[in-house]
């Protein structure tokens, strides 16, 4: 264990040759960010380079990413560096691991994989024209597979989990704790899914991550992942800032490569050729830093009353 995080260190462990080596690596997406780089700042001949994918990928077992979404531009490039497809999973404090990626099998970039042994989970939407069912199963599944409703292929909904890893109840909090129920004793994750090519995606939180702009339904981890492939953005936060007009309108708050500039203008001509019209922010807020908390998560509601605190 280490005392904090230092890039220049990691590398170092990665790379040694002292034993007990490394041969399982777990981080944030945010510590692969920083890692990549001090990469690109240090390690620029192209031995060097050889000689570390070569080391990390025979040497490194398995390396994982969690906590946060993992954006695919940055799988992407961590594949070219180490020759590790990161194992991306979900999971939450409240049920433990839930989807997961296979350990040996194919990986697809963006998704999280299908439930765990003993993991059951649902996608559901609200059904306001029946009391007596309050909610429409889109796609339920376990380990054994998934079975997709009739005509809900690809439609997006809550996340609903159950099983025995699935807690009890909050401590000393009733009320909290039935709120976070359906009456048949599904969990209520808060996270938008999406069932489609036999595989689960996760959208977002339901309360920042969905953003409802004009009529239409946007991913704000889908478009943090288009403009993270930009070459002058190395961070990203999308948020959806309320509007009389549109309902919300797409704000991106952006840290730039050292050295590079951006304007809006610059951007949504870039924008044009990679992402769908209505996905486009509609502005850029240009800032050092964006700030994580110790579990590299983004609270998008602080961003929105720093920015916008009208």
């Amino acid at each position: 264990m280490l005392p904090e995080f230092n890039a220049k260190v990691v590398w170092e462990k990665f790379l040694s040759s002292e034993k007990p080596r490394i041969n399982v690596f777990m981080a944030v997406p945010t510590i692969y960010s920083k890692l990549m780089d001090y990469y690109d700042k240090h390690f620029t001949q192209p031995h060097v380079q050889d000689f570390i994918r070569a080391v990390c990928k025979e040497k490194i077992r398995l390396m994982v990413s969690g906590s946060a979404a993992l954006p695919v531009p940055v799988l992407e490039k961590w594949k070219k560096l180490t020759g590790h497809t990161l194992l991306e999973r979900y999971g939450m404090t409240e049920v433990g691991m839930a989807l997961s990626n296979p350990l040996k099998g194919i990986r697809v970039p963006g998704a999280v994989g299908t439930p765990l042994p003993g993991v059951e989970v649902r996608i559901v939407s609200e059904n306001s024209r029946n009391e007596s069912q309050p909610y429409l199963i889109h796609a339920q599944g376990d380990e054994n597979g998934t079975k997709v409703t009739l005509g809900s292929e690809g439609k997006e909904g809550e996340l609903l989990v159950r099983g025995p890893t699935v807690f009890r109840e909050y401590w000393n909090k009733p009320e909290e704790t039935k709120n976070a129920f359906t009456p048949d004793g599904w969990f209520k994750t808060g996270d938008t899914a999406v069932f489609k090519d036999n595989r689960y995606w996760i959208m977002g939180r339901t309360s920042v991550d969905i953003i409802k702009s004009g009529g239409y339904k946007i991913s704000a981890l889908e478009v943090e992942r288009h403009l993270l492939c930009h070459p002058s953005i190395v961070d990203v936060a999308v948020i959806g800032v309320p509007d009389m007009t549109w309902g919300q309108r797409i704000t991106a708050v952006v840290k730039l490569r050292e050295g590079h500039s951006l304007s809006y203008k610059d951007l949504k001509e870039w924008a044009r050729g990679y992402m769908a019209a209505y996905t486009i922010p509609s502005e850029i807020l240009l800032v050092e830093e964006i700030p994580r908390n110790q579990m590299g998560k983004i609270n998008k509601k602080d961003l929105l009353k720093q920015f916008y605190p009208a």
